[in-house]
Parts: C-alpha cells; structure tokens; sequence
C-alpha cells in the first residue's frame, strides 16, 4: 500500500483524507478486470431507476417549477435518462472487450477523400429502436488512417498501459447528469480514481450521486466533496492530484490556470500556470443555428421554430450549448415567416425564470445593449431580430440565459449564404463546442457540395445537421467537446472530449444527423423515418411522461415497457 498523503496545513482536513484514501485505492481501480468494470454499471443502472424521482424532483423545485410542469421534461432527459444512456454506452464498449471482440469493429471505420471517419450511433437495437432516425459520425484528425484508428482504440484497455492516478473533476452547475458522465468518463476512459467537487449551485444532487455511485464510493474509488473557488484552487494545486477536468466557463478555466492575482496576465504572457499537470475542459461558447434558405411549408417553419425555441429555453437557456445566435439568409422571404413561428412559441410557453446565478445582469446587459429587444412570457425571453454590431455582447459572450439573437447575412442561394455563414460561425463567435446547421433534404440534395464543404469547414466539436448540436451530449456514443486547436493562452471552449465511449483517439468532430421533420411528414420532406417529434423539445405535450418512461427503460429494458414508452412519444 503506498504511503499515505503527507498532511498540508492550508487544506481542510477532508479534502486530505480523501486524497489520501483515493491514493491507497488508485492501484486497484488501474488494475481491475473488465468483469469487475462492467458488474459495477450493470447495478449502477438500477440505482438511477431508483433515484430518478427525487433527483428530479429536487431539481424542478431548485429551479423553481414543480415536477408535474411540462419543464420537468429536461429534468428527466438532462438527469436520470442521460445518466442511464451514458452509462448503457459504456456497457456496450466494456462488454465488446470483454467478449475479445475488436472494439472498433471494420465495417463503422471508413476512409473517404483522404479523411477516416468512424459510425458511432446508432451502436445497438434499443439506439435504433428509441432513437430511430438518428445517426453520428467521427471525422479523425488528418493522418489519421483507419488502420491507426483501429489499432489506437480502447489502447490503455487493451494494451494494459494505464497508471494509478487520481482526477480531479470540477463539476457543472447547470445538467444534473453532467458532474456525473464526467466522473464515469475519468474512472474508465481515463482509468483514474475521482475526487468530484459539486458545483454549489447544484450541491443538493450529492445525495443522490452518493447513492448511485455507492459502490465506487465503498471501494475507495470516488469521493465526492462540496465547496467554492477556494475548495476548487486547493484541490487544482493539490500534489496528490494528477489531472483536472473543468465544465464550466473560460473565465473559470483562466482562474485556476493563470490566478486572480496580478500577476495572472504575466503568468499568462510567460505561459508559466498554476496548474501544470494535464488539464482538460469543456468550456462553452455562443452557439450558431445556421438556417439555410429552402422550400420550407408552414408546418416546416412551425417545426423548426419549436426546435430553435427549445435549443433556447433548454434549462432557461443555462446550458453550454444553449442556441444564442441564430445565422439567417438577409433576402429569404422565408426568414420573417421563421422568426414569426419563433415569436409564437416563445409566447406560448409556460411561465420560467432564469434560475442560474448571474443571469438576470446578463439578460440586463442584452437590454442595455438593445433597448427594444422583444420580451416574452415571463419577461426574460429576449428576442433581439436584427444584431448587427461586431461588439454585440451575443456576439462575443456566452449569454447562459435566455436570449436569443438574429444574424442576417447575404447569400441569393444556399451555397452563397453557406459561405458567409461558416465564415461568421468561425471567425466572429467565441467557442467551438457545437453548431447547428438546419436544412430541407431537397436542398440538401440540390446543393450536396454546399452542405458538405459547410460541415467540412465548420470549425467546432458537435456539428448537428437538423438537430440540436446539445442532443450529441446526451447520446453517450458521441465524443464531447471543443474543435481541437485552443491553448491553455486562448482556451475557446476548451480542449480534450469526454464522453467518447467508443474510446478513440485523434477525434476531430462529431457531425449528428436527423430528419427534417418527424414522421410522417418527413414522407413529403425527402427525410422518411419513423420518429416522431423529439420528446425533449419544449412543445412536447406529453414530454415530460416520454422522457421519464424513457428514463426507466434504458435503465432497466424490459419489453412491457416499450408500448407506454411508444404510446407516449407518439402522443406528443
């Protein structure tokens, strides 16, 4: 057994034996069998089934609507149903290993114009049975062969080249499953033991990870532990830390990187950090929705607009992914009969209030910046049609609240505003975590090169093509995070992806893919699926009940489950 940590004076007492007791244990967590890994998420699974209604519950009420709301739904999808699917997708890669399977199968790897990209999702019949319609793919970085990709995957796995150590995870304080498919991500893609620091704006979830995560918690594997900045600095500095991982903003990436002090910017110019050991983060941004210009009906702009409205209000628009800009073709007459449908709903939409620390002087700052920004429902959905000044703060801050600025660019024809569009998206917008692209099929068809050289030269982590890059998140199949290239200087929305189940190396983007329309409209719109309108969207009428059910199917599959399940979906 090592020796234990030597006591530090200006850490509480806590914080060190924890440490400590994950030290002893990191070795054990490193070297234990596949079965051992998969027997623990397979009781795991259970436990989030059982949790599921108080964790929800808690969250409805500390974000101030009740758990029979229609808002309840995202508590059920960002919760407990993304847990149970990021926890499932695990089991899939693990189970892979264990069987001595390949676990990059052949026929998902292809080579296509020099590039290697790799099928993640669907990955197994309940995917294409529950979440019918949608499919992802990884482009690798260049020089990134399929052979390479293959024999990189699931490497430390495989080839026994993983080391003790322990992470340190800083968690979210928005997505209740967030904090927590981080700690899952370090303990087996990374194969280190975790010490999670709950985010205080969401500390009430801890009883509820400690009961889900009961077992790693028994076996020393996991300590979770509450606090603020000054907690998270002395853990970040900590010796017996070997790694951090960050969710949250640049400006709490840049605190702990480079200090408060001042001498923060000499640090920075000298590229001398406070934390010199390996730092990965997931940072946000301000997330485009590019429209692109189409023979859209009215039910198409009804449809999207509700689409739009929920990458909005999603968690009141609290969420590192929310929708912030939309990118619209200046001379589309289309484009007045979008934002009108995007007035609409947001009319319609039930009472909320932007629950998350800070927020009411953010939305303060759009009203100062925009005096006749359009107000809604409780008087916190901003709608600001026409943002034309490069200063703009939704042009160059994350908002993390709900307000939603228009872009109109020039372009006559799809592949014209695609041009100016992408230019925008990469060169005016802070971050690069995910960008939406929303485009009829028979467009699609009639200007393929347009659409493909548009998510070729999309510089971000999620490219979503008629989806909400945010779903990426929740698949689990799906690597998350920045488009590789910030440095610690200009962290952008951050470095490395988590969530990668598939364990690949050298990922450069994920771009998901979904129907235009739901079924069965999509027959008329060239995107033929069987899914209905998505469950998580804000307009869902039975939402709430879709994603609950969902919650306990993936957690606990059983056939008697699946007609309420499909019965609800349709319904809404």
């Amino acid at each position: 057994m090592p020796d234990p940590v030597a006591t530090d004076p200006t850490v509480p007492a806590d914080l060190d034996r924890a440490l400590a007791d994950l030290r002893a244990h990191a070795a054990s967590w490193a070297a234990a069998p596949a079965d051992l890994r998969i027997g623990l998420l397979e009781r795991l699974l259970p436990r989030i089934r059982e949790t599921a209604a108080a964790m929800v519950d808690d969250a409805c009420r500390h974000k101030g609507h009740r758990p029979d709301s229609p808002w309840a739904a995202e508590d059920w999808a960002g919760g407990p149903w993304a847990l149970a699917q990021h926890t499932a997708a695990r089991l899939h890669g693990l189970r892979r290993l264990a069987a001595g399977r390949d676990p990059l199968p052949a026929d998902r790897v292809h080579e296509t114009d020099g590039r290697t990209w790799v099928d993640v999702f669907p990955a197994t019949a309940a995917d294409r049975l529950l979440l019918a319609g949608y499919r992802a793919r990884v482009r690798l970085l260049p020089g990134t062969s399929a052979e390479r990709a293959r024999e990189r995957a699931a490497a430390r796995h495989r080839h026994g080249t993983a080391r003790p150590g322990i992470a340190l995870v800083l968690g979210a304080g928005n997505v209740a499953a967030l904090t927590a498919t981080d700690i899952l991500h370090q303990l087996y893609a990374e194969n280190r033991v975790v010490i999670a620091k709950l985010n205080p704006v969401n500390a009430y979830l801890r009883p509820h990870y400690e009961r889900i995560f009961a077992e790693f918690v028994r076996n020393g594997w996991l300590r979770l532990v509450d606090g603020g900045p000054a907690e998270g600095a002395l853990l970040t500095t900590h010796p017996e830390v070997d790694a951090v991982h960050i969710t949250g903003s640049a400006r709490t990436h840049d605190a702990v990187v480079w200090g408060t002090d001042d001498r923060a910017g000499q640090r920075r110019r000298a590229g001398i950090p406070l934390v010199d050991k390996p730092l990965t983060s997931e940072l946000g941004g301000v997330s485009p929705f590019l429209v692109v210009p189409g023979p859209w009906s009215a039910a198409d702009f009804r449809h999207q607009a509700e689409h739009i409205v929920t990458a909005k209000m999603n968690n009141s628009g609290h969420n590192c992914i929310a929708a912030q800009v939309l990118l619209v073709p200046r001379r589309w007459d289309g484009t007045e009969r979008l934002l009108d449908a995007v007035r609409a709903v947001l009319r319609d939409l039930p009472f909320r209030t932007d629950y998350y620390p800070g927020s009411a002087q953010r939305l303060a700052a759009v009203r100062r910046a925009h005096p006749g920004a359009e107000m809604y429902g409780d008087g916190c959905r901003l709608l600001v049609p026409d943002v034309a000044d490069p200063a703009d703060p939704l042009l160059t801050e994350e908002v993390f609240a709900s307000a939603l600025g228009v872009v109109r660019l020039p372009g006559d024809t799809p592949a014209a505003f695609l041009d100016q569009a992408v230019r925008f998206a990469n060169d005016r917008l802070p971050g690069t975590l995910g960008a939406t692209v929303l485009v009829h099929p028979r467009t699609e068809r009639d200007h393929p090169a347009a659409v493909a050289g548009a998510v070729d030269r999309l510089r971000y982590g999620t490219i979503a093509v008629n989806t909400w890059s945010g779903v990426g998140f929740l698949l689990g199949h799906t690597p998350w995070g920045a488009h590789p290239g910030h440095t610690p200087q200009d962290i952008g929305s951050g470095t490395g992806f988590v969530n990668n189940t598939w364990m690949l190396d050298d990922v450069e983007k994920t771009v998901l893919r979904a129907p235009f329309a739901p079924a069965p409209r999509g027959l008329f719109t060239g995107s033929p699926s069987l899914a209905p309108r998505p469950p998580h969207f804000v307009t869902h009428r039975s939402g709430r009940a879709t994603l609950e059910r969902l919650a306990h199917y993936t957690a606990a599959p059983a056939a008697r489950r699946l007609p309420g399940l499909l019965a609800s979906a349709l319904r809404g």
